[in-house]
């Protein structure tokens, strides 16, 4: 009997991680075309600032009624209270500053080495959980965050003393990568006591608001255009962009993204979103015709590598670890 119930265990455990593991493929793919799509508005005189408030505020929307229906009945006012800081971390920290610094280094810098930039990311996460919870890394682990600094120093072109580099652009892009860092420690908070689709809507709530804010006090250039924008040697309505923009890459991507966390934890999380890397470049040579130079693919490959030494280098987990944060019940064994 206990066999059975131990089996039946581990085939829940390996079901959830099937799952667990599309969703955050789903959302490292829509997120990918992002910076792409947001290129192609800033050529037609749009500001970062506008890109990110109207995607955000697009993908609020289009998750509105999923976000009250995840909450009717299961969510009361005192959790809500409760949970206000978490979510104004969510939203101010993973939506507002990741995407705005994002958009602001894809500006002065081709997607590519910008994304590349952000997605050093689950080393820093890494190195959080050591400092912060004392879960220090393994030798590989470490050997893996050296690889990828390495890989980062190729991909800005350090050696050659970053030629054609905007530091504008690197410093925005950093920016992004610690968003990221909140993004993906965010997502697998296991003391937030709300539904995924929940958090993803409230905190693009809390994001358009505090971006909303920052526009009307005139802190946040907002300049907008109407017209076409070109996307894979093709005009494209400005008001389709802005479409995809909010729907695909934010709301489908954000709920994706929390959903995946919360069963995968952070470390594993990061590690399956480095695919919206690899999906990145291949987004902006399609739509953008930018293809990042022999070096910095390079650069690009050993980040990639470091990044899958590092999580290679953490503990394996058994079956009776959590995938999502909550063990399994007592009496269970490897």
């Amino acid at each position: 009997m206990s066999t059975v119930t131990h089996d039946e265990a581990v085939s829940a455990r390996a079901e959830r991680l099937g799952v667990g593991l599309l969703l955050a493929a789903v959302s490292a793919v829509s997120f990918s075309m992002s910076g792409s799509i947001a290129t192609s508005l800033f050529a037609i005189g749009w500001t970062p600032g506008a890109v990110v408030l109207v995607r955000v505020g697009v993908a609020a929307a289009v998750l509105a009624p999923f976000g009250l229906r995840a909450m009717r009945g299961r969510v009361s006012v005192v959790v809500l209270r409760r949970e206000l800081p978490a979510i104004a971390g969510y939203g101010l920290l993973a939506v507002a500053a990741t995407q705005f610094c994002y958009f602001s280094a894809v500006q002065h810098m081709e997607v590519a080495p910008a994304i590349l930039v952000e997605y050093t990311s689950p080393a820093a996460v890494v190195l959080w959980l050591w400092l912060r919870h004392g879960q220090r890394p393994s030798m590989t682990t470490v050997t893996g965050a050296v690889v990828a600094a390495l890989g980062l120093v190729l991909v800005l072109d350090l050696v050659g003393g970053g030629a054609g580099l905007s530091l504008v652009g690197v410093l925005w892009a950093l920016g992004a990568m610690v968003g990221a860092v909140a993004y993906f420690l965010l997502n697998a908070e296991g003391g937030i006591d709300l539904p995924p689709l929940a958090l993803a809507w409230l905190g693009l709530v809390a994001g358009a608001v505090v971006l909303a804010v920052l526009g009307a006090a005139h802190l946040m250039p907002l300049q907008a255009a109407t017209g076409t924008v070109a996307l894979a040697h093709a005009e494209v309505p400005w008001w389709c962009a802005v479409l995809v923009l909010g729907a695909v890459t934010a709301a489908l991507a954000y709920a994706t993204g929390i959903a995946a966390g919360r069963v995968l934890g952070p470390r594993l999380a990061s590690f399956v979103a480095l695919f919206e890397v690899v999906a990145s470049v291949l987004f902006a040579w399609a739509l953008l015709g930018e293809l990042p130079r022999v070096v910095q693919l390079v650069g690009g490959l050993l980040i990639l590598a470091g990044v899958i030494a590092v999580k290679a280098g953490e503990p394996t987990l058994g079956a009776s670890d959590p995938v999502d944060g909550v063990p399994l019940p007592a009496g269970e064994s490897r």
